[in-house]
Formats: structure tokens, C-alpha cells, sequence
């Protein structure tokens, strides 16, 4: 029997956890990027079968750069209730918000690192990637926390968001700079859906109430498109008040771009946007219910997408981009909030770079599944897209860190990973502090 597609090709999963140092490098990795590269993703353990791509265990894979050399490489599960004890996610006494599987993201707030999920709380570990355990932020978190909080470049403070599966079903949270939660709210919508990320202005909070719907007797992956349901996009205030929504044209989007308000008060928001159909071949495919062999292309894919909102009149202008498939919308988050020029994307077997202002668009093909890009100011950048780009690419059963120049996509070095590196999530630069 055919395995199905979540635990096969580039998404199968590996087997254990290991170390390597004094890794080989090709190029010359520039001397300033000093730090870790963190990605995560999920890998079930030997012989299991989670259900859905989005169900295994997360793990963490990690390369450690310093001066110009990649010292290390090593690979750890998350070691969360569900992995160690394979405790409930919902028991005889409720949700447990701590039995959950940290595969998504990898964060770093006020020197905690923290690795993500988006239906519980996230888990923190060190440096080296140990386990330290679930946080709650002393208790004050009661909900779960996504897997894409926003930190604000201006004020230090980390933006995010829990959904649930019952009332509270969305709940604003905010961290202050120094990793203390501040605030929590309630944002009302009219049912639970599966909100996978949000987007943050200067002055507003985006939300994305969209048609993937949650029905608890579904069971598995309790979530399905119903179109009944709608789309829309919420605009609240950061600094208080009340909920305007905008209806759109139905749709789900998994990652924003940057969002931001423009000189006439009206608010962009750029996504990568699935429409009805490529998103159900999308979800039956990592779900199983598909035949592995339906290429990624029949499968659907979402294409770069923009939404402009005015307040000041209610109206809602939606329009695509490209038309290319692409996914994993990164950018210069030092301007997180705030309008920004070039937006990278990954397209299957390379990256792609938009310019915003001028409409254009480069790409780079890398010969190999290509994980997202994940950019990097240059200390004393004299631009927007002054750094570069870190990617895990992966060809057969190789895999290596790739560093691009953000400019112009040009190849600055690779680190070659002791294993092929499954395909995953999201990743963070960890600059040394």
C-alpha cells in the first residue's frame, strides 16, 4: 500500500535526532551572520501515521553559524506532553492546551525561544534545542497562541492571537517588550474557524474570519470549507474599540505579507490567496485523501493576492498580483506594520522577489524543493533589501542551508546538512543577542 502523501517524497520523515559539526561549506558565508538558523516542521516517529501533514510531532532542525563557519547542525523533536506521555488533546477534564505538537513556527521573544502551534500553548527551548517546556506567561494565557505573533520593530511589543474551538473563539493578546502579558481581548466572530495567521499596522489589527470551519463531529482534522460561512477581513484598533469587517470574496489564506496604511488612511493587506477549488485539492492532498501521484500543480496553490480597505467609505478593492503559485510570503520585518517595498515568496523549486512599487518580479530557481526564505538585514543596510535570504533546499536526500543576497537572488554560500532535512514550516534568523 502507497504511502500516503504527508509521510512521503520530501515531507517523509526522519528517524532520529543527531549532531554534526564543522559542516562543509560552498561560497563564503558572510562573517556578520553570527547566530541560528532554527526551521520547523512535522516528523511523526518511526511508524506512525498522524493523519494529516499538519498532526505529526514538531521538530526542529538547527545550523549554528559564527564567523564565517557552520559549526553545527542537530535535529530535535519537541518534546511536548503529546510526544513524551501522548497525553489528550481534549481529556475527561477538557481541552489540555499543553498536549500539543510545537511543529509549526519558532520564534524568539525577549530572549525566550519559543516553538509554535497554533491550538495550544507554544513550548519553550534553549539554544540548543532542548526542551525546557509549555509557558503560559504566568498563568495570564488561557487560550492557545498562533503560530505567527508579530513583533513590532518600533515598540518591542509581540502581537498575537489564540482561536478556539468554543466560545472565546478569537482572543487578541499582547506581550510587552519585556515578555509580560499585558492584555487580552476578545474579538467577536460567528463561529470557529481556522485562523492561521493575522496581520498588524501601525494603528490596526487584521483578521481573516474565512470559510474553513470547524464542526467537532467531523473528528480527525475537524475542519472543512462551508460555504455558507462567508470571508471577510476584521479591522480592530490597536488601541481599542470596536470590530469593522469587510466581506471579500471568498477564499483562505494560510501567510500574509506585510500589511500597512497608505497616505489617504486606507489599509493594504498582501496575502498569498488560495480560491475555493485549489484550496480543497490542497487540503485533500496533505490530509491523504488525495492519490500521491496529483502533481502539486493540480493540487492547488495559492497566487499573491492584495486587499485595499477604506474605512472611510466601507469599500473593498481586491486584486491579484501574479498568477504564479506561490507560498511562504516573507519581507524586511524591521518594517513590519509600516509599508515595504519587496516581498519574497517561494515558488516549488525556487524563490521569487516582488517589487511592490514597480510591479516587477525576479526569480530564482534552485534545482530543488525549496523551504521558505527567510530574510536577514545587513548590519548598517543602506536598503530594504540589504541582507539575505536563508532557505533549506533539498534535492533527492540531500539537503543544505542556501544564502541568497536579497538583492538580486545571487548565491552567497551553502551549508551542507549531515541529512536530507523534511519538508516543513516556518524558521527564524536568531541574531547573537
Amino acid at each position: 500500500m502507497a504511502q500516503p502523501y504527508y509521510l512521503s517524497g520530501t515531507l517523509a520523515p526522519v528517524p532520529d535526532e543527531i549532531d554534526a559539526h564543522d559542516l562543509a561549506v560552498t561560497g563564503e558565508l558572510p562573517a556578520e551572520l553570527t547566530g541560528r538558523y532554527f526551521r520547523n516542521g512535522p516528523n511523526p516517529r518511526h511508524g506512525e501515521d498522524p493523519g494529516h501533514w499538519f498532526t505529526g510531532h514538531g521538530m526542529l532542525h538547527g545550523v549554528r553559524l559564527r564567523d564565517g563557519r557552520a559549526e553545527w547542525y542537530r535535529n530535535r523533536w519537541v518534546r511536548t506532553k503529546k510526544f513524551t506521555d501522548d497525553a489528550p488533546f481534549v481529556g475527561e477534564s477538557g481541552v489540555d492546551l499543553a498536549a500539543v505538537t510545537a511543529n509549526t513556527h519558532v520564534v524568539r521573544h525577549s530572549g525566550r525561544i519559543l516553538a509554535l502551534v497554533e491550538n495550544g500553548f507554544p513550548y519553550e527551548v534553549t539554544p540548543e534545542l532542548d526542551t525546557v517546556g509549555p509557558v503560559d506567561f504566568g498563568g495570564r494565557l488561557t487560550t492557545a497562541m498562533t503560530a505567527h505573533p508579530k513583533e513590532d520593530p518600533v515598540t518591542g511589543e509581540l502581537h498575537f492571537f489564540g482561536y478556539g474551538f468554543f466560545p472565546p473563539y478569537l482572543t487578541y493578546h499582547r506581550l510587552s517588550a519585556a515578555g509580560e502579558l499585558v492584555e487580552s481581548r476578545r474579538i467577536d466572530v460567528p463561529g470557529s474557524t481556522m485562523m492561521h495567521d493575522f496581520a498588524v499596522t501601525e494603528h490596526h489589527l487584521l483578521w481573516l474570519d474565512l470559510p474553513m470551519v470547524f464542526r467537532l463531529e467531523r473528528g480527525g482534522m475537524p475542519y472543512a470549507w462551508e460555504d455558507d460561512y462567508g470571508a471577510r477581513i476584521g479591522v480592530t484598533p490597536r488601541a481599542g474599540g470596536p470590530t469593522r469587517w469587510f466581506e471579500v470574496d471568498p477564499c483562505y489564506v494560510f501567510h500574509v505579507g506585510n500589511a500597512w496604511e497608505d497616505a489617504d488612511g486606507r489599509i493594504v493587506l498582501n496575502a498569498a490567496r488560495y480560491t475555493r477549488d485549489r484550496f480543497t485539492a490542497l487540503w485533500g492532498r496533505i490530509g491523504g485523501a488525495e492519490d500521491p501521484a496529483v502533481s502539486a500543480a493540480a493540487s492547488g496553490a495559492a497566487a499573491l493576492h492584495r486587499w485595499t480597505l477604506d474605512p472611510a467609505s466601507g469599500a473593498v478593492k481586491e486584486e491579484a498580483l501574479d498568477d504564479r503559485g506561490v507560498e511562504f510570503p516573507t519581507f524586511n520585518e524591521s518594517l513590519l506594520g509600516r509599508r515595504s517595498r519587496y516581498l519574497y515568496t517561494v515558488a516549488g523549486d525556487g524563490v521569487v522577489k516582488y517589487d511592490q512599487r514597480d510591479g516587477d518580479s525576479q526569480v530564482r530557481r534552485t534545482g530543488g524543493d525549496t523551504g521558505e526564505a527567510v530574510f536577514v538585514p545587513a548590519e548598517g543596510a543602506t536598503g530594504e533589501d540589504d541582507g539575505w535570504l536563508l532557505s533549506v533546499v533539498t534535492r533527492g536526500d540531500a539537503s543544505e542551508l542556501l544564502v541568497l543576497d536579497a538583492r538580486d537572488l545571487s548565491d552567497v554560500a551553502s551549508v551542507r546538512l549531515p541529512r536530507r532535512v523534511p519538508a516543513g514550516f516556518h524558521g527564524s534568523w536568531l541574531g547573537e543577542e
